[in-house]
């Protein structure tokens, strides 16, 4: 567990679930959820999750990557909410049913909404979607700034 310094409040209560992938979005959801566990209190938990069956890359490389992703998450919410306790999980698996899990018990589930792509019959699949459907706890879907979402015209 990624903590911060002691002495520098009281302990954490509450838990603050976010899944995090690199993309523009999760680090906007990263964000949003940096800075409601430095309102509330709360321990950042941050989720790196990854599926199985990658080729050409060994399970040693990937769990790397994810260090490095949670890594990077770590300084990103040192800048945006200093002194928000964090802890860093990795995990093999389906990211919406690893995050659906982590949501029990957790006081909220912020995940990021992904733009309409050129599918957009994938949308239906989606992370957000089903975590809003299944999720043990309320969950906040961060949308990108409304100058940057696709209207599909």
């Amino acid at each position: 567990m990624n903590a911060a310094a002691p002495g520098q409040g009281p302990a954490p209560t509450g838990r603050v679930v976010v899944g995090i992938d690199g993309s523009e979005g999760s680090n906007r959801a990263l964000e949003w959820a940096a800075i409601e566990a430095a309102r509330s209190g709360a321990v950042l938990e941050v989720h790196a999750v990854y599926g199985p069956g990658y080729v050409f890359v060994t399970p040693h490389e990937v769990e790397r990557a994810m260090q490095r992703l949670l890594d990077d998450a770590g300084k990103h919410i040192a800048d945006v909410a200093p002194g928000v306790a964090f802890k860093g999980v990795i995990q093999q698996g389906s990211a919406a049913q690893s995050l659906i899990e982590s949501s029990k018990g957790a006081d909220l589930l912020v995940v990021g909404s992904r733009g309409r792509g050129g599918f957009s019959g994938l949308l239906l699949g989606s992370v957000s979607q089903q975590c809003s459907l299944h999720a043990h706890c309320p969950i906040v879907i961060v949308r990108p700034p409304e100058d940057q979402v696709d209207t599909g015209a």
